[in-house]
């Protein structure tokens, strides 16, 4: 075998090689991209339902505590203002995050009335509400994971080049701020 055929080889091999794995990292990059987008969607479901359920919360625990008016104000407002963000994760963290806030407040105005607390349909919002936090949790925890995917590709050798070349850029993980915020609210009965 002359050399120069042997050297013409080699480098077709490589570069083949080399085709193939620019092309699954692509392949793979783009599954990550989708799994980023179903698990978003994941979220922004649970948030909807979530978004429902909180508006008869609050008219079920209105007809009993009508003096506490400035919480049920307080918890529409943080609702309208979580449901009409469409920004960012962080964004969005934020404005989940107050609204929790709000709903802890609302149940604890909803423990100063002993027989609220036996009303089966606040006992069923609650549960659904609670219900509606362990499902927002997982599908938080569902996106995380596949924005770290997507960032560890983002940032390591040698996918991190084939990132920049075709656009793909790290993402930002759904956290709520505080450790007092990552309680699902629940009242204790």
């Amino acid at each position: 075998m002359e050399p120069f055929l042997f050297v013409l080889i080699v480098v077709g091999v490589a570069l083949l090689v080399l085709g193939l794995w620019v092309i699954l990292n692509y392949n793979r990059f783009i599954r990550l991209r989708q799994h980023i987008k179903e698990s978003w969607s994941g979220i922004d479901v649970e948030l909807k339902r979530r978004y429902e359920l909180i508006p008869n919360l609050v008219e079920t625990v209105k007809g009993y505590a009508s003096h506490e008016r400035g919480v049920f104000e307080e918890v529409t407002k943080l609702r309208n203002q979580a449901m009409a963000n469409h920004g960012d994760a962080d964004s969005q963290a934020l404005d989940e995050s107050k609204m929790l806030m709000g709903l802890k407040k609302l149940f604890a105005v909803a423990e100063a009335y002993p027989q609220l607390k036996s009303d089966t349909n606040f006992l069923a919002l609650q549960r659904e509400i609670a219900l509606t936090e362990d499902r927002i949790a997982a599908a938080r925890r569902f996106y995380n994971g596949n924005i770290r995917a997507m960032n560890q590709m983002c940032r390591s050798f040698p996918t991190n080049i084939l990132a920049r070349l075709f656009g793909f850029q790290t993402g930002t993980f759904f956290e709520l701020e505080s450790a007092a915020e990552r309680v699902a609210p629940r009242v204790e009965l």
